[in-house]
């Protein structure tokens, strides 16, 4: 009888250890990553046997599923507000954003699961992990990654309605995007990290890493991560057995003659999180390696990351307080960089060898690379920008009511704005669209606008009870610039905002405005003369009478002054304003 108690405890004891194992450990050649029903199983199961652990569900996604965040706490405080007090930090981890770059899900559910098991939580830091967030693109299940090694199933880059995610952190097309940064302003995190799977190049490593580009990010935080955080992860990636190099991402066909620090505009979910201060990273295994190595690649730097933010816990909180403080009185902001390809720095790099040989498919040269000649060599590393566009913050900026997407995703970016409480009329600065380019093509649901030029103007404007007044001394100042200066790369602006006010509404009968137009030249000598100056600079305009009759209404009173008036008002001068 006691033998077989003692058969009966073993057998048990091997059915609970084997339920915690993950669909990818059960699988017999590691090649298997987990679809969305069982992570979400998985997470539910080891949540109820560990009161340390917690789902919570955020919004609905586009494919009508709820946002799924694990949220492990030592203490078991899962109010993020509280966790703030208690002077905690949060990571936050994403995965799947691209579906058919998994390892980060099924590293997660090991790691969650083995940080739980051996009792070994962060005692100052609480790990948040969107458990898969392109739920959509997972659930379309397949394969489409032709370049990639395993595994055998993944999910789709876009999600239902084709949007790549990671193209839309400042259009929020996607109800997916609304719950992440619902999230993300939830918990406020001072450390995030995307899991992804690269594309492009063959060399030795597999892991790279982008972190946050240092000539975008806030100097403070850049200080911290490069001369501290970055070289640690580096050194605990190479102990661990996955040594790691930046993101291999070459102007060339292959790395050999230098490779370039990716930027992360606002678009990106890093560039996103950066405009809120957060340290950001995102992990790019290499898509030839097998996906067991991959997964474990991720597993180890997961662990890193988690070991360093608990190690340096005080440290990091000090460092993202100190970047909030000076982003609230920063006065010039960024808005576009260009790559510096005279300041060029180095790295030591392991590829292999590329060469060309004569296709099989065209008859044409082709490239391939030798795994049978590796290397390690010195290549260029293109790791520093240029400011190619500023704007001085004003003191307020003031936006109409009417542009109520803009109101919606400030409000979910929580910056501060109030409602002026009756209808007022100040002197602001207004922009009006001088020159613009756009996109013959449209790029994830947008025709971008780009090269934009402006001419600022001084005008009196009637604001209307209601309009919001944004205050520029708040530590969200980034976002805020970036997004409503219209040079910014990614402001709302490029991505169709207010394409509205780039048509006229109004116009006139030529045979009705020709008498109308005489009499405002007989009246008006300074406007003839205006005339007559443009029609001696522009032959065409000389040859033309019905731009000539145009050219009279566009500088008469008739004409509509909210044509390429960009809505969005500069009050430069501090004003005091009766606000809700």
């Amino acid at each position: 009888m006691k033998k077989f108690t003692l058969a009966l405890l073993a057998c048990l004891a091997f059915g609970m250890a084997r339920a915690q194992l993950t669909p990818f450990e059960l699988s017999k050649d590691k090649n298997y990553s987990a679809a969305y029903p069982e992570v979400i199983s998985y997470y539910i199961k080891l949540a109820k046997a560990n009161p340390q652990m917690k789902l919570i569900n955020y919004g609905t996604t586009d494919v009508g599923k709820p946002l799924t965040l694990i949220v492990l706490s030592r203490d078991k405080v899962f109010d993020p507000a509280l966790i703030k007090k208690q002077n905690k930090r949060v990571l936050l981890i994403n995965n799947g954003i691209h579906p058919g770059e998994p390892e980060g899900i099924d590293a997660s559910m090991m790691l969650m699961r083995d940080l739980l098991k051996k009792n070994a939580l962060p005692k100052n830091v609480v790990i948040c992990i969107v458990a898969l967030y392109n739920i959509d693109g997972s659930l379309n299940r397949g394969k489409s990654r032709i370049n990639q090694n395993g595994p055998s199933a993944y999910g789709f880059r876009g999600n239902s309605r084709n949007l790549d995610l990671n193209r839309d952190f400042i259009k929020v097309d996607s109800r997916n995007t609304i719950a992440l940064e619902t999230i993300i302003n939830t918990w406020n995190p001072e450390i995030f990290l995307d899991n992804h799977t690269s594309n492009g190049a063959d060399y030795q490593y597999v892991m790279t890493l982008i972190e946050t580009q240092k000539d975008k990010q806030n100097p403070i935080l850049a200080n911290y991560t490069s001369k501290t955080l970055t070289p640690e992860l580096y050194n605990r990636m190479k102990a661990s057995g996955f040594e790691m190099t930046p993101y291999v991402e070459s102007e060339d066909e292959s790395p050999d003659n230098g490779i370039v620090s990716f930027l992360e505009t606002p678009r990106f979910a890093t560039g996103y999180t950066s405009q809120h201060n957060i340290i950001s990273y995102i992990t790019e295994t290499h898509m030839l390696k097998e996906f067991s190595k991959r997964v474990w690649a991720t597993y180890y730097f997961m662990q890193a990351l988690i070991d360093i933010n608990e190690r340096d816990a005080m440290l990091i909180g000090e460092v993202k307080a100190k970047a909030d403080e000076e982003v609230k009185n920063q006065k010039t902001f960024a808005l576009a960089w260009e790559l510096d390809t005279k300041n060029v720095d180095s790295v030591t790099f392991k590829g292999y060898y590329a060469g060309h040989k004569k296709s099989d498919v065209s008859d044409f040269e082709r490239l391939y690379y030798d795994r049978s000649k590796p290397f390690t060599k010195t290549i260029k590393y293109y790791d520093n920008y240029i400011v190619s566009a500023t704007a001085e913050k004003p003191v307020a900026y003031i936006i109409p009511q009417a542009w109520g997407k803009i109101i919606d995703l400030y409000k979910l970016n929580k910056v501060a704005m109030r409602p002026l409480t009756h209808d007022t009329t100040l002197d602001v600065e207004m922009y009006y669209i001088a020159d613009y380019k756009t996109g013959t093509r449209p790029y994830e649901g947008h025709y971008l606008h780009s090269d934009v030029k402006l001419t600022p103007t001084s005008m009196k404007i009637k604001f209307l009870a209601g309009d919001y007044v944004v205050y520029t001394n708040q530590h969200l100042n980034r976002f805020i610039v970036e997004t409503l200066e219209p040079l910014g790369v990614d402001s709302y602006f490029a991505w169709n905002f207010f394409d509205s006010i780039l048509s006229s509404k109004e116009g006139y009968s030529h045979y009705v405005y020709e008498d109308i137009a005489a009499e405002q030249l007989k009246n008006d000598p300074a406007l003839r003369k205006k005339l007559d100056d443009e029609k001696a600079k522009d032959p065409t305009l000389a040859k033309s009478g019905s731009a000539q009759l145009n050219f009279v209404y566009r500088n008469s009173p008739y004409f509509e002054k909210t044509y390429l008036r960009y809505p969005v008002a500069r009050l430069l001068v501090n004003t005091k304003l009766d606000l809700k």
